[in-house]
């Protein structure tokens, strides 16, 4: 049976810690104020089609205001297909960890590297790296995909990052890794992965032996017997690193079961607010037990209740209880359970059956009733089909990564094209989202707050709860393509996937996932001037993925970004900064 190879492009921009900005002796190390100075759109062919660059820079100005002004510029690390230490990139594997080949004995090779997490473990660095599909063909249908462990250098004089070795994490103890998308780096130095677009656990009942899920765990156990459980995918992947550079990953069954994207963890250690990526999907906020263990916790869903409809839409928030698990009793159920064990149907309107529209189903309306005893089931296994039975809201369209701002205590949410269920006048059994339509999205900001209650009165343990949703930077849908063909204005966001927060720079970086935009792009917007600027341009058809910011290793900061169909690894460099 035969295997794929990935493609990755990951770009980094390296600045120096702030305290060395102004390290000569007579200016301050303090840093007053970074900007970024953005780029123009690509004017040439080889821009807008072979290069993935930056013409942008960034001006630092110190209390006394003077100012530095450096260039970004564009370093490879490597890109798919690429062999290090005698291992080809990208590559994915079955459950004895043997590389996947085609009939022809190649490997196949993914051009969708997502996540980004740079790490330090015990004085090394390590980058995690995402393949969220491998192409697949006719005679082997889907394949598992992959997630590398990858060993880095750093030159301690120039910053430079060198990738010396790579290794698949192994995800046999929980059958393969479905489709990992966006991921973080967690504050006690884990990574927090995602497993995007769940399996339909009721389509693969109707025909099991065909089914995507089936496919796949043919090709990963090498079986052409094996019937796939789709109960084990659509789950929250935890990796850690120990101090001889081996991975263990495990996944977080308790944490529900959905399109995850990227998530964000409140400073307690234990509210996590996660993205749910696809069409009618929902805003889902765990809070574990215990700090820095996700193994255990309480799922939520929000209610959005409306108070305006412009510019993105407003609304307060209201919490949802769906239930509290551990991982371990929620593994033991998806292994063992079918949909119609958890839940009855009706092809109809029928009594005690309650009408939901969800991405579970395809954006189609279901007549749903949770068979007795079955709630814990189906809140962790059937998370977005139960909130709606709940009452919790499941119009949100193409909801992506979610991020924090600790000094104004905000979350971030992007929302890549804010129309089909968020939109007024459609048949949606429930219409809690009527909002103006902006097909090139935009993103939310959620202010969070203390003591607030769920739906039925009990008080919310944490103090990270938000309790309304506004939009904050938004997409401009043009009403004819310009001339290179965008639909949405170039000189403002499209179509928002990734977002990463800086708080020293009071920066939110904003990455792409856009068909509006011909060329897609990342782009740093300052919270409080507003200004939006343009950092990174993206070779056409292809996809900014994978932000990360990594801060002060070894006195630089990088930030992470990848780049889907075609996909390199590398970064953006800003060399150490000695003076004025």
């Amino acid at each position: 049976m035969k295997k794929l190879v990935a493609s990755v492009l990951s770009l980094a921009l390296l600045i120096p810690a702030a305290g060395s900005v102004y390290a000569q002796p007579g200016y301050h190390k303090k840093v007053k104020d970074v900007e970024f100075v953005g780029m123009a759109a690509p004017q040439t062919d080889a821009e807008r089609n072979d290069l993935m660059y930056s013409d942008a820079s960034i001006r630092v100005t110190d209390p006394n205001g003077h100012q530095r002004t450096v260039d970004l510029s564009y370093n490879l690390l490597f890109k798919p297909g690429d062999v290090i230490n005698g291992k080809i990139t990208g590559t994915t594997v079955d459950t004895e960890g043997h590389v996947i080949t085609d009939d022809s004995g190649r490997p196949f090779i993914s051009t969708a590297p997502d996540s980004n997490s740079l790490m330090k473990v015990a004085g090394k660095l390590y980058l995690i790296n995402h393949f969220e599909s491998i192409p697949s063909n006719r005679e082997i249908g889907r394949l598992p995909n992959a997630v590398y462990l990858n060993r880095v250098e750093q030159d301690k004089k120039t910053g430079k990052l060198t990738v010396t070795d790579i290794t698949p994490v192994d995800f046999s103890a929980d059958g393969g890794i479905w489709t990992p998308c966006a991921g973080i780096l967690s504050p006690w130095n884990t990574h927090l992965g995602a497993e995007e677009y769940e399996p339909d656990a009721r389509a693969h009942e109707r025909n099991p032996d065909n089914s995507a899920v089936t496919q796949f765990a043919r090709n990963y156990y090498n079986d052409p017997q094996k019937i796939g459980n789709p109960y084990l995918y659509g789950h929250l992947p935890e990796i850690t690193v120990n101090a001889k550079g081996e991975a263990t990953a495990i996944k977080h069954y308790s944490m529900g079961r959905l399109s995850f994207e990227r998530t964000t963890v409140m400073p307690d250690n234990r509210t996590v607010y996660i993205g749910d990526d696809g069409g009618y999907t929902m805003m889902f906020m765990y809070i574990a037990d215990q700090a820095k263990d996700l193994s255990a916790g309480t799922l939520y869903a929000a209610k959005w209740i409306q108070t305006d409809a412009k510019d993105g839409g407003a609304a307060n928030l209201k919490w949802i209880k769906l239930g509290h698990a551990a991982d371990k009793e929620i593994k033991e159920l998806a292994q063992s359970l079918t949909f119609s064990d958890i839940f009855e149907t009706s092809s109809v309107p029928a009594d005690g059956f309650t009408p939901v529209r969800t991405s579970s189903s395809g954006g189609k309306t279901e007549y749903l009733k949770v068979r007795p005893g079955m709630e814990k089931a189906a809140a962790f296994l059937e998370s977005r089909r139960y909130g709606a039975i709940k009452g919790a809201t499941s119009e949100f369209n193409k909801m992506e990564a979610v991020e924090y701002n600790k000094t104004d205590n905000k979350v971030y949410m992007a929302m890549s094209y804010i129309e089909k269920g968020m939109l007024q006048g459609n048949t949606d059994p429930v219409d809690d989202i009527h909002v103006d339509k902006i097909s090139a999205g935009g993103v939310y900001e959620l202010s969070l707050t203390k003591g607030q209650k769920d739906s039925e009165s009990h008080q919310i343990d944490s103090n990270y709860v938000a309790g309304s949703i506004d939009g904050l930077v938004m997409g401009e849908d043009l009403a004819a393509a310009d001339e290179n063909g965008n639909t949405a204005n170039v000189d403002k966001i499209a179509n928002p996937d990734n977002i990463v927060y800086s708080g020293s720079m009071r920066t939110l970086f904003i990455a792409e996932d856009s068909s509006m935009h011909s060329n897609n792009f990342a782009w740093a917007y300052n919270i409080d001037t507003k200004k939006l600027s343009r950092i990174v341009s993206v070779p056409g058809g292809g996809e900014a993925t994978g932000l990360q910011l990594q801060q002060n290793l070894h006195g630089y900061t990088y930030l992470m970004v990848s780049s889907q169909n075609p996909g390199h690894v590398g970064y953006l460099q800003l060399p150490q900064l000695t003076g004025r």
